[in-house]
């Protein structure tokens, strides 16, 4: 981890906390590392879902029912 990190407190369930102890043991992290890791995950994902959902939103657009109807007039429902 850099110098420049900054501490925060975060709390986790009992059960949760105790399974991230063991995590973190089994793979020669720290926690902090393990959660550090998790949060750049979960930020990557965002990102890549953003990319997506930007690349789509020229599509056109369709309501629900007529979603169904479209579904039920191809034989799908």
């Amino acid at each position: 981890m850099s110098n420049l990190s900054k501490r925060s407190t975060v709390y986790f369930d009992p059960r949760i906390l105790q399974a991230l102890k063991m995590r973190a043991a089994s793979s020669h992290l720290s926690v902090s590392e393990l959660i550090d890791e998790a949060v750049r995950l979960l930020m990557r994902e965002d990102q890549e879902d953003l990319a997506a959902a930007s690349k789509r939103a020229a599509e056109p657009e369709i309501s629900y029912e007529d979603l169904l109807n479209d579904l039920k007039s191809h034989g799908k429902i």
